[in-house]
């Protein structure tokens, strides 16, 4: 019997009215779990309707009252987290212990969220003319619309939602339809902590429901991460229709290693950056650029500790499980072919791998290549796959100047133990989020998420101080109060001489 994957509008599952599905696979089996249902547009029409009536009571609820319920969520999602992680590897495919990392991350921005009332403090100036004040107040947007990818259901999400909420917005959530079960959990599980209904509603769907978001009057702002193209569409779109955006798109993250940097540390961060959660990643690492002198020592260490890693189902203990599709799996092994025919070096195949699972699923493994070309495809595309790619460069200047030609600019790292390289390097790279003997800088959730070029599209980043300026507008208050000794009526404390 087919199971179903609803939406969940107004604090409960509703079917909606549209008949399309599609379907949902657990790619370690190559076998589809379920089906999710696909929103129309009025589906989309009443989940917006819904946050918009919760609107007004959560926007005036008290601070101490939002914060009390984002608490409870962070103790209910850390209680019940191995719960989400065992969802997240059975519809996405990442091992347990990758999961259960997302929503570590993800809990990060959950404490964040949790001291809004000091985040949401104005400004004051007294006395600015004579008798006259000015201030300022942080206030919620309205309705707002969170649209997430299938690489990280859980993480991403918890970007965005919590800090929306615990400003006093309520949301709309899509999230992919490949791997769409997390967002379900996380919903209830805010219900369960005592959110209103409506102020947090998932619906499910594929491009009719984003456009539907996109150009719905009520919603008043956007927040997406997935490929280039798409953010770019995202953005323009949204824009044109008044709304406010932060699009993050992909990604072709750089390594540059230097003759001094410690080969074993470099090693070690080239394998778990390069194929943890299978490369899906968009700070993953897909291009080492090695300085000539150090590469054949860097290439064979990494080819060693490659040999080491076993591919599997993610809930048999293995480093690596499968892609999220048959089809994502067969464009990824396609780059292979053009990497031999560009004339790069396949150091490590992985397009045939001793495997862990069962024969069905969507199996690719850790994959090197060296010698790779600029001009190759494999250099310039986003691959979204386990897939390192190795580009020699005589010195630091010409690693740098690759890096900064690159159309993106999401994540980069040096490895070095020269401070004067990594400061000139830190100084001087056109990226927007950048590691120092640290191969994935995602920002702790005090700061904030985002890259420039064509990563980044729109004027806020994701969480931190700018995910607070993105879910609040300021308003200021200019005031002037008659001072009583003028005469007339004072209604004051009484005083004796």
């Amino acid at each position: 019997m087919t199971s179903y994957l609803n939406h969940f509008v107004g604090g409960k599952l509703v079917e909606g009215n549209s008949t399309r599905t599609s379907p949902v696979y657990d790619p370690a089996k190559g076998t589809v779990s379920k089906e999710v249902r696909l929103a129309s547009v009025s589906d989309v029409d009443s989940a917006v309707s819904a946050a918009a009536a919760a609107f007004p009571a959560w926007r005036d609820a008290s601070l101490a009252k939002r914060q009390s319920v984002i608490f409870t969520f962070r103790e209910l999602l850390n209680a019940r987290k191995s719960e989400l992680a065992e969802i997240l590897t059975s519809e996405h495919g990442k091992v347990l212990s990758d999961a259960a990392g997302e929503i570590a991350r993800g809990l990060e921005v959950v404490d964040f969220a949790a001291g809004m009332p000091h985040l949401l403090k104005g400004e004051y100036s007294e006395n600015v003319s004579t008798g006259v004040d000015v201030y300022s107040v942080k206030q919620p947007l309205g309705v707002v619309g969170i649209i997430s990818p299938f690489n990280f259901p859980a993480m991403v999400p918890l970007w965005f939602f919590p800090i929306a909420i615990a400003a006093g917005n309520t949301v709309v959530l899509k999230p992919s339809e490949k791997d769409p079960s997390a967002a379900n959990w996380l919903a209830e599980l805010f219900a369960e902590a005592g959110l209103p209904d409506g102020v947090f509603n998932v619906v499910h769907g594929d491009k009719e429901a984003v456009d539907a978001l996109l150009e719905h009057p009520v919603v008043k702002s956007i927040s997406f991460v997935g490929s280039t193209p798409i953010a770019k569409y995202i953005y323009e779109t949204a824009a044109r229709n008044g709304k406010r955006v932060q699009a993050l798109g992909g990604a072709k993250n750089h390594m540059l290693v230097l003759p001094d940097a410690d080969l074993d540390l470099a090693a070690d961060a080239a394998v778990n950056a390069g194929f943890g959660s299978a490369g899906e990643r968009c700070m993953a690492i897909s291009v080492l650029l090695v300085v000539d002198t150090v590469a054949d020592e860097l290439v064979s260490r990494i080819a060693e500790r490659m040999s080491t890693l076993k591919t599997g189902d993610g809930r048999r203990s293995c480093d690596m499980g499968p892609l999220i599709t048959r089809q994502h799996r067969d464009k990824v092994a396609s780059y292979l072919e053009v990497a031999e025919t560009d004339g790069a070096t396949v150091v490590v195949d992985g397009r045939d791998p001793e495997i862990d699972g069962d024969a069905d699923g969507f199996w690719f493994g850790p994959t090197l290549l060296d010698h790779v070309p600029l001009s190759s495809t494999v250099y310039s595309d986003e691959i979204f796959g386990p897939v390192l790619s190795v580009v020699r460069v005589a010195s630091y200047a010409e690693g740098l100047e690759i890096i900064n030609n690159s159309r993106y600019g999401n994540g980069t790292a040096i490895f070095t133990n020269d401070g004067g390289a990594a400061r000139r390097f830190q100084r001087e790279v056109t990226v927007g989020m950048v590691g120092i003997n640290v191969p994935i800088p995602v920002p702790v959730a005090y700061h904030s998420f985002g890259g420039w070029k064509e990563s980044m599209f729109g004027d806020s980043k994701a969480y931190g101080p700018q995910g607070v300026h993105f879910f609040t507008q300021e308003k200021a208050i200019t005031s002037r109060w008659l001072d009583p000794s003028h005469g007339g009526l004072n209604l004051g404390f009484p005083e004796h001489d």
